[in-house]
């Protein structure tokens, strides 16, 4: 389930991300929910690499995480695509 878990965190994590960070983004809704899902899987990579263990299932700390991942993806998305 933790691929699976950190796909759909994806899917809301990219929602709540857009939210949190508003801009005019050239592939609209869709990119932003691959971005997130993406952001979704790294920041569950990273979160076990700096030992917060084998997180599944669904928690306010994996959410949150899922978030934080999509947030930095976003980010480096919009200062990449700014050029």
């Amino acid at each position: 389930m933790g691929i699976l878990a950190w796909v759909i965190f994806g899917l809301l994590a990219g929602i709540v991300a857009k939210l949190i960070m508003p801009g005019k983004d050239p592939g609209g809704f869709i990119l932003t929910i691959i971005i997130g899902i993406a952001g979704a899987i790294l920041g569950g990579f990273i979160s076990t690499l700096f030992g917060f263990g084998d997180i599944s299932g669904f928690d306010l700390r994996s959410f949150a995480i899922a978030v934080l991942g999509a947030l930095l993806l976003l980010f480096i998305y919009h200062r990449v695509r700014g050029r």
